[in-house]
């Protein structure tokens, strides 16, 4: 059994200048100010449209990531429905192959203290799962059917795609916990990605404030 961390990366060479100028360009076509675009005009244009609420033209730029985390997080990150998901499947990924290593990888919860019982038990019945996983298939069983077994720490695969506008609504609410204080493991995933987002795009995210939280580990 592999203990992994959670991460995310984005999928290929965004291009954060352009898709703020898609977004400025669809704005001044509502208003026939096309005439008032400059190298730089996107910033204040994309600002602006922030700080009056203007949401609507944010839906016109798509943004993927690819996040590696629990199968738990996941669950709750498919809950936006307005955007594109492409999910690795325990249906038809047989982790007793050599491109797995044979072996399950799980997320480690940052929450348990490696020297604590907490994570002595979560590790034993992880482990306990990926031996039951394994013996399932070892006699016939299929992956499909064997993996109703496995733990909800199994580490899976995600791409998103969203548009910024919905993006925003993702971090308010697990990031910066809109509607309640976010659980922790996925804090430990979106505010990380959240300044990586106000790194690439400031005008469109720098706003928003995560919530602070420090890993145990």
């Amino acid at each position: 059994m592999r203990i992994v961390k959670p991460g995310f990366e984005f999928l290929g060479d965004v291009d954060g200048i352009a898709l703020m100028k898609n977004i400025e360009r669809a704005k001044r076509v509502c208003y026939k100010s096309e005439d008032k675009i400059t190298e730089y005009s996107y910033k204040d244009a994309v600002r602006d449209l922030i700080a009056r609420g203007h949401d609507a033209m944010l839906e016109h730029g798509g943004i993927s990531v690819i996040v590696t985390a629990d199968r738990a997080v996941l669950n709750e990150i498919v809950r936006h429905r307005i955007a594109s998901y492409a999910q690795s499947s325990t249906r038809y990924c047989n982790f007793s192959k050599d491109k797995f290593g044979n072996e399950i990888s799980v997320i480690e919860p940052f929450f348990f203290p490696q020297e604590s019982m907490a994570y002595y038990y979560w590790y034993e019945a992880c482990k306990a799962a990926e031996d039951a996983y394994m013996e399932l298939l070892s006699i016939g069983r299929s992956p499909e059917e064997a993996r109703s077994v496995l733990p909800l720490s199994l580490a899976s695969e995600i791409v998103i795609t969203m548009n910024p506008r919905e993006w925003r609504h993702f971090f308010k609410l697990r990031a910066c916990g809109a509607s309640g204080k976010p659980h922790p493991q996925m804090l430990e995933i979106a505010v990380p990605m959240l300044k990586a987002f106000q790194e690439k795009w400031p005008e469109l995210f720098d706003d928003l404030e995560g919530i602070e939280f420090e890993a145990k580990n």
